[in-house]
């Protein structure tokens, strides 16, 4: 099988010139990093942001600096509406199909099982679970049909531990495993894969510090500091790079959490 440059679908090292991606939370510090690798990698892009307009619209000039495509939308993901409306402007402007999806946007409110109420439970599984099922549901029959895709999905190390920020948010990163294994196998000899990174501890998320050996997070890390988003980003291009590579969960914390 080929895509639609003639290439074979998912061959090894295959380059991802000439893609067009869709990044969602393209604004915080993973979403960026990535945005700036995939550019470098000759990837067009459309990103999108909730809050943070003016870290969006200057990663956009970032990836123009480098000859490659950008826009950039704002986009609230609790809005069931919005993933409809992403997928559509994203290929409209672009003039092309999306042959990879990295939803990075996620809400992580830190609270204790005894205080989550209704509107933080539904408001976090709808942003971090519904909203990369939705546009799942909107670009993958598209990337069908060019018999090439990426679909990368944001976990954490709380989907496995449990984590700190809640039942909430544990178990919303846990159910996109599930989407994971349940998606990758129907759509594996199309030419798409589905995987997913659980990264934790990293700094420059907003949740972190920017240092990663900043000592006010005194952490059981084994490593003996936090990640950074460059690793996070260069997994994640590897990842996206390689075809062989579906139905995976890979962890990225330091060792905290044995997979």
């Amino acid at each position: 099988m080929t895509d639609e440059t003639g290439v074979p679908a998912n061959t090894p090292g295959q380059s991802l010139a000439g893609r067009v991606a869709l990044v969602t939370g393209a604004s915080g510090g993973i979403g960026s990093a990535l945005a700036r690798r995939l550019a470098e990698s000759g990837v067009d892009l459309a990103l999108t942001y909730s809050e943070q307009a003016e870290d969006a619209e200057k990663l956009a000039e970032n990836v123009r600096a480098v000859g490659r495509r950008a826009i950039v939308m704002q986009a609230d993901f609790a809005d069931p509406q919005t993933p409809q409306r992403v997928v559509r402007e994203a290929e409209t402007q672009l003039r092309s199909g999306l042959d990879m999806l990295i939803p990075a946007a996620g809400v992580a409110r830190v609270t204790s099982w005894k205080d989550v109420d209704l509107d933080l439970w539904d408001r976090t599984y709808a942003v971090n679970t519904r909203a990369p099922f939705l546009l799942v549901q909107y670009v993958l029959q598209g990337m069908i049909g060019r018999s090439f895709g990426r679909i990368l999905f944001f976990s954490s190390v709380a989907a496995f531990n449990g984590g700190i920020v809640g039942p909430h948010y544990a178990s919303s990163k846990a159910a996109l495993h599930g989407l994971v294994h349940h998606l990758a196998p129907r759509v594996a000899d199309e030419g798409v894969t589905v995987n997913a990174i659980a990264p934790a501890l990293i700094a420059g998320t907003r949740m972190l510090p920017d240092n990663p050996h900043d000592p006010a997070v005194p952490l059981p890390i084994p490593v003996g500091r936090l990640g950074t988003t460059e690793e996070v980003a260069d997994l994640a291009l590897a990842m996206l790079r390689n075809g062989y590579l579906t139905n995976k969960v890979i962890g990225l914390d330091g060792g905290l959490h044995p997979d």
